[in-house]
């Protein structure tokens, strides 16, 4: 597997770090922060995937939420769970996901593959669901901002039907800002010969829209993206995936962190919530070797969740099991 690398430290005029890496070509977790940063130097390999965001649908601080640290804390901030891939040979740039944040994603994005000039310079946006920190950025392509013509949006069914009647997604669907790719579970899409996308259907809550999850391969290695899921049993359960042997076909696994554990909200049914558990996912790799736990980067962790703070007891138990937590500037190679 290849290493991930922070992104360095630098101004405020992004709020969101760019890529550096570490002198052994790995992440120094204990170390990286929510902090801007500035472009490493030349990528080192074909094909780039980058971590724009590892926070929930909301990020940190929530509003109507005074006590968050993050407020006072650039380090604490999180930017809802975003994904950047730049294929350099094919010079094309995909985003998963599309945050409350895209903007400031985009940028960062931009900076760090030298695409500065005006522009989106983006060849598709793949969607996992219809919640609010998954989609939403799809309005920032309209006509009182980007002005985008023909984007590709990759999107099942039900999540193509949604943007299409319903608004302000169906304008632009209407004026030609993007264009609905419909995909199909467990079907691949060939992007470029190199790159290859495929959604796999997970259970979630899914009022208006089927939820994916991504397999994203590329000549080397390959990513799994599961930011939001219901439950690892019932994945098995009701489409056929046993979230072990799949994490042992990638490298690199970007999986559902939402809460630590059952008592993470005082006086909430933690029931009513149903997300794997960090700690119910690293105990069902408890026994797995070494190597199959490194290659699982825990993501899409709420603001209540202790693994975002770098420094907290819950990150040094995370990482001396042998996992790994994705933090916004992540880099790896496919």
């Amino acid at each position: 597997m290849m290493g991930s690398a922070p992104w360095r430290r630098a101004g405020a005029a992004f709020g969101l770090g760019l890529l550096a890496a570490c002198s052994d070509g790995t992440a120094s977790q204990s170390a990286q922060s929510e902090t801007p940063a500035a472009p490493p130097a030349s990528a080192s390999c074909d094909l780039e995937l980058f971590v724009l965001g590892a926070g929930q649908d909301a990020g940190a601080p929530q509003i109507g939420n005074s006590q968050d640290p993050a407020w006072q804390d650039p380090a604490r901030q999180l930017f809802p769970v975003s994904l950047g891939v730049f294929d350099h040979k094919a010079d094309q740039r995909y985003l998963f996901d599309a945050t409350p944040q895209i903007t400031a994603q985009l940028r960062a994005f931009d900076v760090h593959t030298g695409r500065e000039e005006k522009g989106l310079h983006l060849d598709g946006v793949f969607i996992t669901h219809a919640h609010i920190g998954h989609y939403t950025g799809l309005m920032f392509f309209g006509r009182e901002a980007a002005g985008a013509r023909d984007l590709p949006v990759y999107a099942m069914p039900r999540m193509s039907k949604f943007l299409r009647q319903n608004g302000p997604w169906g304008q632009l669907v209407d004026l030609g800002n993007i264009k609905l790719r419909e995909l199909n579970d467990k079907a691949g899409v060939d992007l470029s010969g190199t790159l290859t996308v495929t959604p796999y259907q997970v259970p979630h809550r899914d009022e208006y829209s089927e939820t994916v999850g991504y397999v994203i391969k590329g000549a080397n290695a390959s990513a799994l993206f599961v930011p939001d899921i219901d439950s690892w049993e019932d994945w098995q359960v009701e489409h056929g995936i046993d979230i072990v042997q799949l994490v042992r076909e990638v490298d690199y696994a970007f999986v559902d962190a939402t809460f630590f554990d059952d008592n993470e909200l005082p006086g909430r049914d933690m029931s009513e919530i149903p997300h794997p558990r960090v700690t119910e996912t690293m105990a069902l790799f408890a026994d797995a070797p070494d190597d199959i736990r490194q290659r699982i980067h825990f993501i899409h962790y709420n603001h209540t969740n202790p693994i975002g703070d770098p420094a907290s007891a819950e990150t040094a138990q995370v990482l001396d099991a042998g996992f790994n937590i994705a933090r916004r500037g992540n880099q790896h190679c496919l």
